[in-house]
């Protein structure tokens, strides 16, 4: 394993402010896509396949052989593109051994009693500090919950996928307070993260271009100490709780949560047609319980 800088390539869907990634080893020509957006038009019902076909471009165009399709957790404001992608290139889909908990939570929300919560959906589940290769390159997971229950992280080389965890050091860190959520777990997770070796190049998962600013990706742990909003400010995980706390009370929920995330716990899987042969989402009413408005 002599090389350990991975190719990394950045997708940013506009709609959604999301970076998906094509991760590669320029020595094997393998890769792994990493967080892979389904297009879906809320107001008209409209689901599409741009982003993922991009990805498939690049990676034929690039001659790269399609080796982990994976996601970092159930994502709450876009639709995920693995199981497409899965169809396209026969590679496996994999993500973290706790999105069993998120599946367990969200299968009452949606009142389905027979929606099998065992992480069958991916073809593999990965536990915490488990290793594995993209190509010649190793790659290991960090378990980091806080946004979510079963958010990961995928370090592959000297290159960490963290989501939601780190943003762009002028844009702080992600929220908490989804169901399962905690800010507390969010600091310990973060602190995870930077104890990996300052170079280390870090690429989050959302960039909401701040003062209007071009979208940004791509940052490292010595960066992120040093200028981050919040980390860079809360010295203590008292003082990051009571911030990122304070700031999650006056944010709205995503406004594809509902949407989302009975498709994304079920591996990117639309819902199956019905009689007429058209497919259906499920939107349950006042499950949120004291969801901001916004």
């Amino acid at each position: 394993m002599s090389n350990t800088t991975p190719l990394v390539k950045g997708f940013f869907d506009k709609r959604t402010f999301s970076i998906q990634y094509v991760v590669a080893d320029p020595e094997s020509r393998k890769c792994a896509i990493i967080d892979p957006v389904l297009d879906f038009d809320e107001k008209s019902g409209s689901t599409a396949t741009h982003n993922a076909d991009a990805i498939l471009d690049y990676v034929r165009e690039q001659g790269f052989e399609v080796e982990w399709i994976l996601d970092t957790h159930p994502h709450a404001d876009h639709f995920s593109a693995a199981r497409y992608l899965k169809e396209k290139t026969g590679a496996p889909t994999a993500i973290g051994e706790k999105v069993v908990e998120v599946q367990k939570l969200w299968k009452g929300f949606y009142n389905w009693p027979d929606f099998p919560a065992d992480g069958s959906q991916w073809d593999k589940l990965f536990a915490e500090g488990e290793t594995f290769t993209v190509g010649t390159i190793p790659a290991r997971v960090l378990f980091s919950p806080g946004h979510t229950l079963a958010s990961i992280t995928y370090v592959i080389g000297d290159a960490a996928f963290v989501h939601d965890t780190l943003f762009m050091p002028d844009s702080g860190t992600a929220r908490a307070d989804f169901p399962g959520g905690s800010a507390t777990r969010l600091w310990q997770s973060i602190q995870e993260i930077l104890a990996l070796p300052d170079q280390t190049r870090i690429f989050t998962g959302h960039d909401y271009q701040p003062g209007g600013r071009e979208p940004r990706w791509e940052s490292t742990v010595a960066e992120q100490k040093a200028a981050n909003t919040h980390m860079s400010k809360c010295a203590t995980e008292a003082e990051y709780v009571e911030v990122r706390e304070a700031r999650d009370r006056t944010l709205p929920m995503p406004k594809l949560i509902l949407h989302a995330l009975q498709v994304n716990m079920n591996g990117g899987r639309l819902p199956e047609p019905e009689a007429n042969g058209k497919r259906y989402l499920k939107f349950p009413l006042d499950v949120l319980e004291g969801a901001n408005w916004g």
